[in-house]
């Protein structure tokens, strides 16, 4: 069981990270205000009742509740896939990294209605949707889960591979 207290414990760290920062970022800014740092970085404070991309943002509230059950349902997924393979590292990295990621922005869901975004990156006049640690976490996560599928079916697939 140490290797599950090692993957839950970076799960754990990303949560914290992700309160941390929106903590801070809710102190610094006021909804609307903008710290430019860098000409394609900025700080923004904005609530995102919806899921990525503010896909489903506008509905009447619905999504709210439906964000959260499906979150849990997810995380339950991932600790067991967690457990299940717990000896595989890398898999386990990416699953920890969403798990983080989905936790941190379930606490958002539940305790204010939205999530909190404050992370901007921009050029010009395009902007990426804001976002925060979490929903990086999720991306990276997503991107080694990803990464991990195309190593695991081209090691299946060479001469001799069982």
């Amino acid at each position: 069981m140490p290797r599950v207290a090692l993957w839950l414990g970076i799960s754990a760290l990303i949560v914290v990270l992700d309160q941390a920062t929106k903590y801070a970022m809710v102190q610094l800014l006021s909804p609307g205000d903008r710290i430019a740092l860098l000409p394609f970085f900025s700080l923004v404070l904005t609530y995102n009742p919806g899921a990525a991309f503010s896909f489903l943002a506008s509905a009447s509230g619905w999504q709210r509740y439906f964000f959260v059950v499906l979150a849990l349902a997810v995380s339950a997924l991932l600790v067991w896939m967690i457990v299940k393979n717990q000896q595989d590292r890398f898999l386990c990295l990416a699953l920890a990294l969403v798990l983080g990621g989905a936790i941190g922005n379930v606490i958002d869901r539940v305790a204010i209605g939205a999530v909190v975004d404050f992370v901007l990156l921009h050029w010009r006049h395009y902007h990426w949707p804001a976002f925060n640690v979490a929903d990086s976490s999720i991306t990276v996560g997503a991107a080694l889960l990803i990464w991990d599928g195309f190593v695991r079916s081209r090691g299946s697939s060479e001469p001799g591979a069982t």
